[in-house]
């Protein structure tokens, strides 16, 4: 895991490169980074794995994490795919200059393009049933060498209960009508380990009360 200096040296490098965006992603990017635990968890299996290549990553959102792989050395291209076309924008002028592609996409219809590591964060159970499985699935063939997620867990006991609670009271609130079906993580590592992937499942939930997972799946 990078140790703190790393991380207090990295943060402030990756939020230099928003400054002409809004004040809202300004202060959501350094937060982001600060606060999820996902960063020290992902940054850290990078290290130890050498890098992580080209790098896909699967509803990237403003794109600061692949650009914090870039800036730390541990991914040598990053490939972002979301939705959001304002994000796309912002990550498109945050990664000027770096080794990065990020385009809007429908992860539900788009092939998932080949990469050393495929990466995807908090996405997979906000997609349609159906269409969870096609995505798995593309990760798996497009993945080289590697597949990483961070995955809600349904079977946490009380972290998902929690954790469905705070899901559905903010789709509530943003009226947003989506659905939360997690995908119980035996399922997704069953998916890769049929197509020839050695998987490994790790709490990622540090100082909070969530059911985050880490799952690495790695190409045998």
């Amino acid at each position: 895991m990078p140790d703190g200096t790393d991380l207090q040296t990295l943060i402030p490098a990756v939020a230099a490169r928003y400054a002409g965006a809004s004040r809202f992603t300004r202060e959501f990017v350094p937060s982001k980074l600060r606060r999820d635990p996902a960063t020290a968890a992902i940054l850290g299996l990078a290290r130890r794995a050498g890098g992580f290549g080209h790098v896909v990553d699967l509803g990237c959102g403003r794109g600061q994490f692949g650009i914090a792989l870039l800036l730390s050395g541990d991914a040598s291209r990053v490939t972002g795919l979301d939705l959001d076309g304002r994000k796309i924008a912002d990550a498109r002028a945050a990664a000027a200059g770096l080794p990065a592609d990020f385009a809007r996409a429908d992860l539900t219809r788009a092939e998932v393009p080949e990469g050393d590591t495929v990466l995807m964060a908090d996405v997979l159970y906000q997609l349609p049933d159906g269409a969870q499985l096609r995505v798995l699935e593309g990760m798996a063939r497009a993945a080289r060498r590697r597949v990483v997620m961070r995955l809600f867990d349904p079977d946490r006991g009380w972290r998902s209960a929690f954790g469905m609670a705070m899901e559905r009271a903010g789709r509530a609130i943003r009226r947003d009508g989506a659905a939360v079906r997690p995908m119980p993580v035996p399922e997704v590592t069953a998916l890769f380990g049929r197509a020839g992937f050695r998987c490994a499942v790790e709490p990622c939930w540090a100082g909070t009360p969530l059911p985050n997972v880490l799952l690495t799946a790695e190409r045998g």
